[in-house]
């Protein structure tokens, strides 16, 4: 098992930002925890949900690269939002970020809505699990 740490973003307390492990014969799983839309230092540069989207995913990308991943080997992603209004109204915002960052929609997918996020100011948070061939 590997710790996954992007280069230069702060180590966070408690968890690791992912792991990778070996699962099959032929690859390996990369998990990427609850990425939200702060940068590698942890600070937010805004409130709207669109763009806190787009670094949650830009924060999972680079986890995946950390781990030998890319967002091709992206198979399941689980969206946490604090509001599904807000969440579908950002849709045109998220559905650019996704085409730009991820490429595509071959993933299993699910959005839930949550009650609050641990960081108050967390609007989304997304978890990402690939599967990397060797």
């Amino acid at each position: 098992m590997q710790a996954l740490l992007p280069e230069g973003w702060r180590r966070p307390r408690g968890y690791a930002n992912g792991v990778a492990v070996s699962a099959t014969p032929n690859g390996r799983l990369v998990f990427v925890a609850g990425m939200i839309g702060w940068d590698a230092q942890e600070v937010f540069h805004s409130d709207d949900f669109g763009v806190q989207a787009r670094q949650a995913l830009q924060n999972a990308v680079a986890v995946l690269a950390a781990g030998g991943a890319a967002p091709r080997h992206i198979t399941r992603m689980t969206w946490y939002v604090t509001d599904k209004r807000e969440y579908l109204a950002a849709g045109p915002a998220i559905g650019q970020a996704f085409r730009e960052l991820i490429g595509h929609y071959d993933i299993a997918m699910t959005a839930v809505q949550v009650v609050a996020l641990i960081e108050d100011r967390a609007k989304v948070e997304i978890e990402v699990t690939a599967v990397v061939p060797d």
